[in-house]
């Protein structure tokens, strides 16, 4: 439910600053978007200041050590292959997202139709990582994560045939409720399967390949523009 904070913040915005979108562009709400965060989430972060007690701590651990034994590699092969799949993940995940925007504008539709696209696709994912959520319950968080992929993969092919306005709505949507719990499934995974003393600092070079894997699928959408 967390983690769909930053989805369900994309879903708003992009339709609260289209004003600003077509007076200034995507440079200006950038800058609205850097000074909402500075003003909103420092003050905010303040407050995550609960510490979890001893006992859940020991539980946890004795539990991830189970998982990891059952593993054929060690913790750091683990971290490391997580690390490279959330790079290729989060490649073509960025690519709609990046891209939409770009693609509506070549076949001529205007900027209220791409922050609608936009929205559209980061409300599904809201739906899909709440989804995912229950899914890794029950499931657990690499099956959710080969769930979240597959889905993803279809979603993308989806996109190859679309260029009519209502069908890049549609596609739009689809992919959303495809990717959205595919992330924070890398931080379920890592928790599942690693001490706590360590499991922080994991959690964090996880998700900073996923980030490397989104600026990496823009890259490419600005050296082919």
């Amino acid at each position: 439910m967390a983690a769909s904070g930053n989805y369900l913040s994309g879903a708003i915005w992009p339709l609260l600053l289209t004003g600003v979108l077509r007076t200034s562009g995507w440079h200006g709400v950038y800058l609205w978007l850097a000074t909402l965060t500075f003003i909103i989430m420092v003050p905010l972060s303040l407050l995550l200041s609960r510490q979890v007690n001893d006992l859940s701590i020991e539980l946890s651990d004795a539990q991830s050590n189970n998982r990891m034994g059952s593993l054929p590699f060690n913790a750091q092969t683990l971290t490391w292959l997580l690390g490279l799949a959330g790079v290729g993940c989060c490649v073509a995940m960025s690519m709609p997202q990046v891209l939409i925007v770009a693609y509506c504008v070549d076949l001529g539709y205007g900027p209220t139709a791409d922050a609608e696209m936009l929205s559209l696709m980061l409300m599904g994912g809201v739906i899909s990582r709440l989804i995912s959520g229950v899914l890794s319950d029950r499931l657990g968080g690499v099956k959710t994560l080969l769930i979240g992929a597959t889905l993803q993969c279809i979603g993308l092919i989806l996109y190859l045939p679309s260029d009519g306005l209502t069908s890049l709505y549609l596609v739009s949507l689809v992919f959303g409720l495809s990717q959205g719990g595919i992330v924070p499934s890398y931080a379920i995974i890592v928790c599942e399967y690693l001490p706590t003393r360590v499991a922080g600092e994991r959690v964090g070079f996880v998700m900073m390949a996923t980030i490397m894997g989104m600026a990496l699928g823009g890259l490419d959408v600005r050296l082919d523009l």
